[in-house]
């Protein structure tokens, strides 16, 4: 029972009120018995008062001291008090007792207090049918002939310890009773108020790799679990777009990988229809078979590198180098492929600047941006290269004299396998044709330099890319 949020919910709600309940109960308890004590504790010295009042009346008109004792008790009437008056032998003058009162007994000498009011309880007793009482006792001295008398006043707490009996039982059963209703409403708000969890939990079950374009509801999107509702229905949406990237990485992969594979089978099996040929036609069909297999090879490179970036950002190599040193070996290595196809490609003058970074994928971005310029300009074009520093990063920079990028398709350059003409790549020598990774793979090392790779610009003059590592 307890693996349910509702059920936790409400008995952390129910013990929550039952604290506040109980300490609510023990303290209003505290204070109406403070109070009843209090008012029963000023009424036996409002008694007390009264009769000292009254012997002083009483021996004013010149009544002897019983007859004023006896005046004194009898002419007021104190409900519910027993009221004595004694002289200071312990004589008792003259008594007052309610009906239901004992009477009131006079406490040892020792205890009467001389001008004070001295207020003590009395266990229940057979005089008093085993009933407690609180007492007040006070030694007055009254006027003209300063008379000594001794006053008492007793009450039974019976009334008040009714009340405060009364008062528990109420609370014995009010309290209960409202924690029971209140974990009913605690048990039937937190069910409402989870309800959209379990309807997102049911139609989350129901979600798997073929459906990730299912959402779960969202009752109101201001709140918690709107919010939660949102945010999963993000991560199902980013969870697709992967699984879509990657149905779509294998789908590529797979038709790049057929044709150069085609090629080489193809090659194989005309070689061996005869059972016999010439040494020239057998290193014409090797001479294609390592084309292509260097096709593949670089294929197959290209996608562990992206498989790399996809697991998450690889532990680079980094070490110091001339980053200007790095970018001229590039270039004078894309000046042969440049040079069969009859595009120059310079390098500016560049700084001596000393960087930190892993050198060997640094390299393949520089040489899959030239590769890349080289393939989109035409014989007789240039391409030219630049290096310079810009506020806190460097700058590298790749123009060519191309045929420029359709703007439709400027947005796409750098995604996996995507190529702006598909038929000049078909036009390629064999081996040469690329797979449309290799900008995909330059963005990623940039990023893993948490640099970036942007295009430019590129129109029919041409296009420009530019690299930005930090400093």
């Amino acid at each position: 029972m307890l693996d349910s949020v509702r059920a936790r919910l409400t008995l952390w709600y129910v013990a929550m009120l039952a604290l506040v309940l109980i300490t609510f109960s023990i303290g209003v308890y505290i204070l109406l018995a403070h109070s009843l004590h209090h008012r029963l504790d000023e009424g036996l010295k409002g008694g007390v008062d009264e009769i000292a009042r009254l012997l002083a009346i009483e021996r004013a008109e010149g009544e002897s001291e019983s007859e004023a004792g006896k005046n004194a008790v009898t002419e007021p009437y104190f409900p519910g008090k027993a009221v004595a008056v004694f002289d200071t032998a312990g004589h008792r003058i003259g008594e007052q007792i309610t009906p239901g009162q004992s009477q009131a007994q006079i406490p040892p000498p020792s205890m009467v207090p001389t001008e004070t009011i001295q207020l003590y309880d009395l266990a229940g007793d057979a005089s008093s049918n085993g009933i407690a009482r609180r007492a007040a006792v006070q030694r007055v001295t009254v006027p003209p002939t300063a008379t000594v008398y001794i006053i008492v006043v007793n009450q039974s707490l019976t009334e008040m310890l009714e009340e405060l009996a009364l008062l528990r039982r109420i609370f014995y059963i009010a309290v209960p009773v409202a924690l029971m209703l209140a974990g009913l409403a605690g048990w039937y708000l937190a069910r409402k108020s989870l309800a959209p969890v379990v309807v997102m939990a049911e139609r989350a079950r129901q979600i798997g790799a073929g459906n990730l374009g299912q959402q779960l509801p969202v009752a109101n999107p201001l709140d918690e679990l709107g919010r939660l509702a949102t945010a999963f229905n993000e991560l199902l949406a980013r969870l697709d777009a992967a699984f879509s990237q990657q149905r779509q990485f294998m789908a590529d992969a797979s038709h790049e990988l057929r044709t150069p594979l085609y090629v080489i089978r193809t090659a194989v099996e005309v070689t061996m229809e005869q059972a016999h040929r010439e040494e020239g036609e057998y290193r014409d069909a090797l001479a294609i078979i390592g084309q292509q297999t260097r096709r593949l090879a670089r294929i197959v490179e290209d996608m562990f590198t992206l498989a790399r970036a996809d697991a998450g950002r690889p532990a680079l190599q980094p070490g110091d180098f001339y980053l200007d040193e790095l970018l001229m070996e590039t270039v004078r290595a894309a000046q042969v492929l440049a040079g069969r196809k009859g595009v120059a490609v310079e390098l500016e003058p560049a700084p001596e600047i000393s960087y930190r970074g892993d050198e060997g994928l640094l390299r393949q971005m520089f040489l899959n941006l030239l590769d890349n310029a080289i393939k989109s300009t035409p014989a007789g074009g240039e391409v030219r290269v630049s290096l310079g520093q810009r506020d806190s990063s460097y700058e590298v920079v790749v123009d060519d004299t191309g045929t420029g990028i359709p703007v439709e398709a400027q947005v796409r350059i750098f995604e996996r396998f995507y190529r702006v003409d598909q038929a000049r790549t078909r036009n390629e020598s064999p081996g040469e044709g690329g797979a449309g990774l290799g900008l995909s793979i330059a963005r990623w090392i940039a990023e893993a330099h948490e640099g970036r790779l942007e295009l430019r610009h590129s129109d029919e003059r041409g296009s420009s890319f530019i690299a930005t590592l930090p400093l």
